[in-house]
């Protein structure tokens, strides 16, 4: 038997424009990513048997153990891709990134499964085939898989490296909300409150020289989601200079801690993160 541990990096939008609606009903985006040090830590192992068989078990009951997860359908496309017929997997996913909550958990899980199966089978796919996966199963996946930080663009799955930004991130969510994507961009599509603004580009021109401006954070779905559930705006409203991730309903600040308290029952939050250089990589 074979095993492996890998960590695997939430995600952050430093910023996030929507361009257009695609024919393929996906978004057109343009968004500065970057990796953060809070991880999910899956651990897989792989033994002889007949047939494909992929087993999936964790420490939350709030994700599926089964094909609809991105873990199963990341692994199912490396055996296919490698030609792989005879194996059994078990992977055991330690969540510790929220669920729905614009971080990207599930894309991350998805890259360490193919970042995984690729050490443990002695690098049988090229790095190139490893990035058409990724680029396959979802639209964050590649990034997660690079992590540090990017340009992504097309969906999101188009990504070119830049300096990362250094700087302590704190995190914070209602605890019990969960958007989805696709429910994020049908109200953003919905909204009559569009901006258009090329805040990528700005931003990039200052990290590109060492710099940084606060007020270019930004993210073109924040608005329709702050519309539709009114609770997110107390967030919003009290933390200065804080901003939504993704789709939400998470938001972070560019400091070590917040300055208000905040009631456990009621709130999901993680202070004293670090911006980080890195995507998924084994945990040693």
């Amino acid at each position: 038997m074979n095993e492996i541990k890998v960590k695997a990096p939430a995600k952050i939008n430093l910023t996030l424009e929507v361009l257009n609606r695609r024919e393929d009903g996906y978004h057109e985006i343009r968004s500065i990513m970057q990796t953060v040090n809070l991880y999910d830590y899956l651990t897989f192992s792989t033994e002889d048997a007949e047939g494909i068989q992929i087993e999936l078990y964790g420490n939350t009951d709030e994700i599926p153990y089964n094909e609809k997860n991105l873990v199963y359908k990341a692994a199912v496309k490396y055996f296919e891709t490698a030609e792989i017929s005879d194996v059994k997997l078990k992977c055991y996913i330690a969540k510790n990134i929220p669920v729905a909550a614009g971080l990207a958990g599930g894309s991350t899980d998805a890259a360490a499964t193919l970042y995984a199966l690729n050490k443990l089978f002695n690098e049988k796919l090229t790095e190139y085939e490893i990035e058409n996966i990724c680029s396959n199963i979802g639209s964050d996946v590649l990034f997660c898989y690079k992590g540090g930080c990017a340009i992504c663009t097309s969906r999101g799955e188009k990504i070119r490296p830049i300096p990362y930004y250094e700087t302590p991130v704190s995190l914070v969510k209602i605890k019990n909300l969960k958007i989805s994507a696709k429910e994020a961009y049908d109200a953003y599509d919905l909204s009559e409150r569009k901006e258009y603004r090329n805040y990528t580009a700005e931003q990039v021109k200052n990290l590109l020289t060492g710099d940084f401006d606060i007020s270019l954070l930004h993210n073109d779905l924040e608005q329709p989601m702050l519309d539709k559930y009114h609770s997110m705006n107390n967030i919003k409203t009290f933390i200065q200079n804080s901003l939504m991730s993704g789709s939400g309903p998470v938001f972070f600040v560019l400091t070590n801690h917040f300055d208000i308290k905040f009631e456990p029952d009621e709130f999901w939050y993680v202070e004293y993160l670090q911006t980080i250089g890195t995507g998924v990589e084994e945990y040693q």
